[in-house]
């Protein structure tokens, strides 16, 4: 049995020919890498097959529609999260980042709803900068677990420039700031850490 006879029922199945053109079996008329972003963002199920061979070749579609978005201006993936994405090609922890990014995107979906309003309830005008170090901080808390199954990950990132060696505390003023500057920064963090807990409570 061939992959495209295997598809399931509910799936539209969209053809791709040799001269790269796109077909749509079920409205019988040939569509568009925007067409098949419009059917995903509605939340339509296809799956795109080599005219030819029957091939599934749906992830590399799915993966020139991204190419295209964020060519557009669209860029919804940060430069470090595609540089460690592709640091994971070939590493042993290989097979634990698709389980990991669909677990932790099909959350979100669920969620963005409520996840937007108390954005906005709590941070107001700054919720897409909030939304965004909340991501960067997900990113490192990926990359400090990913080195609990790895630790010669660990090893091999080397000391955090400017981070106190083991043992050793770090010494007042250091770097250049004064007792006030630290200070103020104790002060930002802990704003910030309550408004955090103002959004896990709610």
């Amino acid at each position: 049995m061939s992959e495209e006879k295997a598809a399931p029922q509910s799936a539209v199945v969209i053809k791709k020919y040799a001269n790269r053109r796109l077909y749509n079996t079920s409205t019988s008329t040939y569509v568009t890498l925007d067409d098949l972003s419009v059917m995903v963002k509605g939340g339509t199920d296809f799956l795109v097959y080599d005219a030819k061979t029957g091939e599934d070749i749906t992830r590399s579609v799915l993966t020139q529609i991204i190419f295209e978005e964020e060519n557009k201006g669209t860029n919804l993936l940060p430069i470090n999260f595609l540089r460690q994405l592709i640091r994971f090609y070939g590493d042993s922890m290989q097979a634990f980042v698709p389980g990991y990014l669909e677990f932790s995107l099909e959350n979100l979906g669920k969620e963005q709803e409520k996840f937007r309003t108390q954005l906005m309830d709590v941070w107001g005008g700054d919720a897409i900068k909030a939304m965004q170090d909340h991501a960067q901080r997900n990113m490192a808390m990926f990359g400090d677990a990913m080195k609990v199954f790895n630790p010669f990950a660990a090893v091999m990132g080397g000391a955090v420039p400017g981070a106190p060696a083991p043992g050793k505390p770090a010494q007042p003023g250091a770097g250049g700031g004064s007792k006030d500057d630290l200070q103020a920064l104790k002060d930002q963090l802990a704003a910030m850490q309550q408004k955090l807990d103002t959004i896990t409570n709610k």
